[in-house]
């Protein structure tokens, strides 16, 4: 699988306000092993910063004077994004960037989603942890991913940073295999020792109470009335069950 962590940084919150792209930040995951491919550029926006947004990512206008237009590097981005699955925090307002910043490329309307499938990280985060926060900060602390470099908001940064809460928030499936490589350097080590553990720990067995099982049954029900579906565990469960009856009456 092919997955594509992006983040952007921009001029102010709307596009209808001729808000503009003035950083994208994209790294490539491949079977959830980051690879050394990535796009990342600073834009000359062609017009001012809103103030509130420098103040999150401290990017000013004076910088940016020498920087490509978003214009000359749509190709180049839209093919490196081209088939994808992206992995976006947020991602309306991400996706709506950039599909604004193509159509005024003159490549065409809503070609993300035309061209690459959606994750939004931040719809997942809000079902696993529903009722608190789920800003990317949050998530660091939650899961122990090293954010201290992010003084500042950054696509490339954040991207990286992303990268490592989706790992931990999917189960980090490769660091159980004993290979860190789909992680970012300054957490592979912490992700190591979590997932590899000492030998010479033996690990306890905790059985869950009949009192759990009831707050179990009890959320599975809230789940289920609040989405009018099944829960998926509760499919499980009785397929399980299911199984075991057929093998006992065989």
């Amino acid at each position: 699988m092919r997955q594509i962590i992006l983040d952007t940084e921009t001029t102010g919150l709307e596009t209808s306000q001729g808000h503009r792209i003035i950083e994208v930040g994209a790294i490539e995951m491949i079977d959830r092993r980051l690879t050394n491919n990535r796009f990342h550029h600073y834009i000359n926006p062609q017009r001012e910063i809103d103030e509130a947004a420098e103040e999150v990512h401290g990017i000013s206008l004076e910088s940016l004077a020498d920087k490509p237009l978003f214009g000359d590097l749509a190709n180049e981005l839209l093919t490196f994004l081209k088939g994808a699955e992206l992995i976006i925090h947020n991602a309306p307002f991400d996706v709506g960037f950039l599909n604004h910043e193509f159509k005024l490329a003159g490549l065409g309307e809503n070609l993300i989603d035309d061209h690459c499938t959606i994750l939004d990280s931040l719809v997942m985060a809000r079902s696993k942890h529903p009722g608190q926060k789920n800003n990317l900060n949050a998530l660091c602390r939650r899961y122990d991913v090293d954010n201290t470099q992010r003084t500042l908001h950054g696509a490339l940064l954040d991207a990286e940073i992303l990268a490592d809460v989706y790992l931990m928030m999917t189960g980090g499936q490769a660091t159980l295999l004993g290979e860190n490589e789909d992680l970012t350097d300054h957490n592979r080590e912490r992700v190591k020792a979590v997932y590899q553990g000492d030998a010479h720990i033996s690990t306890p067995v905790i059985h869950a109470t009949d009192e759990d099982m009831l707050g179990h049954e009890k959320w599975m029900q809230l789940i289920e009335e609040s989405t009018g579906e099944k829960a998926i565990w509760s499919q499980l469960t009785a397929e399980l069950n299911e199984s075991e009856s057929s093998e006992l009456s065989a």
